[in-house]
């Protein structure tokens, strides 16, 4: 039984690497956003190959993430920005993983933790300038620092925030977010004027505003190749995953052939349908119905009627030449059409992330690289 797989070029990914870093220059750090398995293409292949590429920060959500980078590399460091526990404390000093703190209550439990185990727990400082998320109010921030430094169990080394909204066209609320965290520095600096590592920009902040890279930035998408098209940005990089299948039925049928759950697509002249080993078990929306594009010998093929578990079915064209067996592409390049999770979510009312993340874990990995052809994973 065939089943969809993703190709997923690093070679790619290491240009996306070496195009953001020169975009950013030597002055700023890049912390590279590698949670939910890499936007799901494989943490453990990506994180490699962009560390290889220069990359020396890595930023995650959760503690296990970066555990799971920190087994094959040593080296960069670990950034965790959800909220770890009083009981991660001496995990995250082992294996040198820095957590961010989000109130004075986490920040007092993490460094009593950290005293109980005789030790002193590196830390990233979250201030919450507007997204309403994690992270201590603005106007409380100041105050929270300066209690959180007396504690012997912490040591900041440094402090960020996370933007809401990035604009170009309306920006006044990232401009409002920015002097807020720029004000709380110039507070902090008052009661600690230690060089600390100050970032607040996300891929849309890094690509618009060079002045608010301050000592890092933290792009995501932008490294996975989406939402960099705007020849006013800084850099221009390139998708590197490809999601694909196989035509597991090929059929002729004529006129006022009713297709798929309910009938709801009806052929209007003779045609071909096809059916692809892929459905919403393996990520491909359902809201992709009826309207969603595949590529198939090179041409764009629309879906015909609903998305079912584990197949969809398209309509190849009354003269189309396509065999079982015939690859099908979801997300990718064939021939001289393409077709990528940015228009996908375009169709689906979302964004890339999304269609990159609901991709199945369980879907095979095959990376390719100039060192090598593709493996699965």
């Amino acid at each position: 039984m065939r089943k969809p797989w993703l190709q997923i070029d690093l070679d790619v990914l290491k240009e996306n690497v070496r195009i953001v870093r020169d975009a950013v220059g030597p002055s700023s750090e890049v912390i590279f956003v590698v949670k939910s398995n890499a936007y799901n293409h494989g943490a453990i292949p990506v994180a490699t190959a962009a560390y290889h590429a220069g990359m020396r920060w890595f930023g995650v959500a959760y503690l296990d993430e970066a555990l799971e980078l920190r087994r094959v590399l040593d080296k960069p460091g670990l950034l965790v920005m959800g909220v770890v526990e009083p009981g991660d404390v001496p995990t995250l000093v082992q294996h040198r993983i820095t957590p961010i703190v989000v109130s004075l209550e986490h920040g007092r439990a993490l460094g009593d933790a950290a005293l109980a185990a005789r030790t002193r727990l590196s830390v990233h400082f979250k201030i919450d300038t507007g997204m309403g998320r994690l992270g201590v109010h603005w106007k409380q921030a100041a105050k929270v620092y300066g209690q959180l430094l007396a504690h012997p169990g912490l040591q900041i080394d440094g402090i960020m925030s996370h933007f809401a909204t990035v604009e170009p066209g309306r920006p006044e609320s990232a401009i409002a977010q920015a002097e807020r965290f720029t004000d709380f520095d110039r507070r902090r600096r008052r009661i600690d004027p230690r060089p600390v590592m100050r970032h607040l920009s996300s891929s849309r902040a890094m690509l618009y505003y060079q002045e608010w890279d301050f000592d890092a930035v933290r792009p995501g998408i932008a490294l996975y190749g989406y939402g960099t098209q705007d020849s006013k940005m800084r850099a221009s990089t390139r998708p590197f995953l490809e999601w694909k299948s196989n035509l597991v039925q090929v059929k002729k049928v004529p006129a006022g052939f009713q297709v798929g759950y309910y009938s709801t697509y009806t052929t209007e002249r003779p045609t071909t349908i096809g059916t692809v080993c892929a459905g919403y078990t393996d990520g491909f929306l359902r809201t992709l119905s009826k309207q969603g594009i595949v590529l198939v010998g090179g041409k764009r093929c629309r879906v015909a009627g609903r998305v079912s578990m584990n197949w969809l079915t398209v309509d190849l064209g009354r003269d189309s030449t396509a065999q079982v067996g015939d690859e099908v592409v979801l997300i990718g390049r064939q021939g001289d059409e393409e077709i990528w999770a940015g228009e996908l979510a375009r169709l689906c009312r979302t964004i890339p992330y999304e269609i990159l993340t609901n991709i199945a874990y369980r879907t095979e990995r095959r990376y390719l690289s100039s060192a090598g052809d593709a493996e699965p994973v």
